[in-house]
């Protein structure tokens, strides 16, 4: 393939000229080189000259009619699958044996593309919430057009997590993860991007949001814990902390350190509460 790109340019509408061309200069090089060798010594010889000249004629003949015979069933195939899509039956004209033929290649490439798609869903996205994971969130932030990568990035961490698994079971504690991840994703904007970080923690991308907005998004969402929780601990609903930083597309290690922070904050000044990078703390 990379050989075919890089010799595009030598007659680019026709793939028979571009071999005629090919063919051409690579049988030529041995006459090539005994001309360039006469030249520099004086040393050619009329009837040695003639007869490579001949044999080289030859072999290109050779050669180019190979090629044409080989390049035909290609052709052949490519005018009947331009026929199938103007007018169905497929492939009539070439055979059974090449019908048979491109079926199995058109299944194995949709089988192969099917695999490529469950490997790419395995890798970006999170098998217990079905939101992405932390490589997908990034590949989602990467795929965004420069100038929409700005905003506020915001890592939440679920209050007392622990204490669920403990006392009621990891069974009980994969649903709690499952059905805050469903109503985080379902309360924030369609533009926004919501991942599970690692563990209990997640991350979301308030896109074009400064502080003030992405904290009151999220302050929403723990008051629709608190009226509608998705589980309790120790008789009270299961709440959440967050920490907020700024994002105007620089480094983004920079930008979740500094929202790590104002969550390790939001843990100290009690849970259940949203931070943002810096001293100010803001109340859920």
């Amino acid at each position: 393939m990379q050989f075919y790109l890089a010799t595009s340019f030598i007659f680019p509408r026709s793939l028979r000229l571009r071999l005629f061309a090919l063919c051409f200069v690579a049988t030529h090089l041995p006459l090539i080189g005994y001309l360039g060798w006469g030249f520099a010594t004086g040393r050619i010889m009329l009837a040695e000259f003639l007869l490579l000249t001949v044999m080289t004629v030859i072999g290109t003949g050779i050669a180019l009619v190979g090629i044409g015979a080989l390049l035909s069933p290609i052709h052949a195939l490519a005018d009947a699958l331009h026929d199938e899509e103007s007018a169905p039956p497929a492939l009539p004209q070439v055979g059974d044996v090449i019908r048979t033929l491109y079926a199995g290649v058109q299944r194995a490439a949709d089988t192969t593309q099917a695999r490529i798609d469950m490997l790419h869903q395995a890798a970006h996205e999170d098998p217990l919430t079905g939101i992405a994971n932390r490589r997908g969130f990034l590949a989602a932030l990467d795929a965004l057009p420069a100038d929409r990568r700005k905003g506020c990035v915001a890592i939440i961490d679920i209050d007392y997590f622990k204490r669920v698994n403990d006392l009621k079971g990891h069974e009980e504690g994969d649903r709690v993860l499952a059905a805050f991840a469903t109503r985080l994703a379902a309360l924030v904007r369609r533009a926004d991007i919501v991942a599970r970080w690692g563990g209990e923690e997640f991350a979301v991308f308030f896109q074009d949001c400064i502080e003030d907005e992405a904290s009151w998004s999220l302050a929403r969402i723990a008051a629709r814990l608190r009226s509608d929780p998705i589980g309790e601990i120790h008789g009270r609903p299961i709440s959440f902390s967050a920490g907020i930083s700024r994002w105007i597309g620089g480094p983004l290690d920079d930008a979740f350190a500094q929202a790590d922070e104002a969550l390790y904050e939001a843990k100290q000044a009690g849970r259940d509460r949203i931070c943002r990078a810096g001293p100010s703390l803001t109340a859920a």
